[in-house]
Order: C-alpha cells, then structure tokens, then sequence
C-alpha cells in the first residue's frame, strides 16, 4: 500500500480525522491495526480503524476505560460514576476487583469488558488475558482482539460482515448497539477514502476449483461413467 498517499489523506483538512497532523503514536497504533487487519476487505479494514479512533478517544493507542492511567483510577472513576447514578444500564459493577484482585474493566482498541469476554477474547486469540487482563492493553494484542473480535462476533454476537460494506451505521451493532453509529459511520468513510488513496489490496477469496466442489465432483464421475460404458460397447 502507498502509505505516503494514505496519510496524505488522512491529513487533508477536512476529512473528518485527526485535523491535520498525527502523533507518532496515532501513526503506530493505525500501523499496528493495519497489519492486524491485512488482507480484510477495504470497509472492514476502514470500519475497525473508526472503531478504534473513536474507542480511543482518537489516540490510536489501547486505553483503559475512562482514560485512566491506572486500574485503580479507572476503578475510583467507575465507581463514582455508578454511585452517582450515571451508570443507570450497568447492574453489577464489573470494574470491582473479584477474589483474585483483578479488574474486568474496559480496555484495549475496543473496550473489553466482563470476564466472560475476557474469557471469550482469550480463546479468540490464544492469548491469556485471564491470568493477566493488562495484556489487553498491548498494542499487538489489543488489535488483534479488535479485528478478531469484530470479525467473529464476540462482542455482541454480530459480525461485520453482517453489515458491511452496505450498511456502515449499522455495524456498531458488532460493538455496541447503536451508539454514536452514524458518527463512526463518517470516521469510516473518512478511512476508507484514504485506504482508497493508497490503494490498498484486501485478499480476494479463493474460488474453489471445478472438480474441487461437489457439482464439479458428480459432473466428473458422469462423464467417467459414460466414457466407460460407451468405450466398452464395441
């Protein structure tokens, strides 16, 4: 991919990201994601780097929720949210460490939250989250539980292709309902247009062989029949 066109794009004023200029760590987290996502058709590709741009505050990089440098600030923040009744859809506060002194708080590209989904992630990608959920917070790790993620349906059940490339706004569903979808809707045509700038390849899929499908298959033992029934009449 010509990357010098892509974030050529990216930085055009006007495009609806980053403004015109990236960090050093906006560069390595889209870098990170990118190869993460090799070869995925250009909307998924497009669609994963909305969902971390705005999962991450436009930081690029896996973050803890709330922003929090740390577990424990992110717990205080959490917990007084919730005492203030501005966590109104959250029953039971995940974020409270459990016997074993770990926090099932959001973190990574896209926020994991709830040890079952930490537990899910971590047969996803074989890497153990449970005994340390900070792993989330790698950048190769976080990106490969974004994509794997998004692209399995671990998050909410659905996958994106269930939505894309037809129905941008739709596909927040793989991650959370339908919040602010049509705002990372136009994060990711904003990528998608740069992705298209640097004309970026996805991996066509294999179209199977004739004789490698069962069509193909029934067709060849058809003709094997015939030719020898009629070359053993003389």
């Amino acid at each position: 991919m010509n990357k010098k066109a892509f974030y050529a794009s990216l930085r055009t004023r006007g495009s609806g990201v980053f403004g015109t200029s990236l960090t050093q760590g906006q560069v390595d987290g889209i870098e990170t994601i990118l190869a993460a996502a090799a070869g995925l058709p250009i909307s998924h590709v497009a669609y994963l780097l909305a969902t971390a741009y705005h999962e991450t505050a436009h930081t690029m990089r896996p973050v803890r929720e709330t922003l929090a440098k740390t577990d424990d600030e992110a717990i205080a923040r959490l917990e007084s949210a919730w005492k203030a009744g501005k966590l109104s859809w959250v029953s039971k506060p995940y974020w409270r460490r459990d016997s074993d002194g770990k926090t099932w708080l959001g973190r990574g590209y896209v926020q994991l939250t709830h040890k079952a989904n930490y537990k899910k992630a971590s047969d996803l990608t074989g890497v153990n989250l449970l005994s340390n959920p900070n792993r989330a917070m790698q950048p190769t790790v976080a990106a490969k539980i974004l994509v794997d993620g998004c692209e399995s349906g671990i998050f909410t059940g659905k996958k994106l292709k269930d939505y894309l490339p037809d129905d941008c706004v739709g596909a927040r569903r793989v991650v959370n309902g339908k919040d602010r979808a049509v705002m990372i809707a136009g994060y990711a045509h904003a990528f998608a247009v740069a992705l298209k700038a640097g004309d970026y390849k996805q991996v066509e899929a294999d179209i199977p062989k004739a004789h490698d499908s069962g069509l193909g298959a029934i067709i060849a033992e058809i003709i094997k029949a015939l030719v020898a029934f009629f070359g053993g009449k003389k």
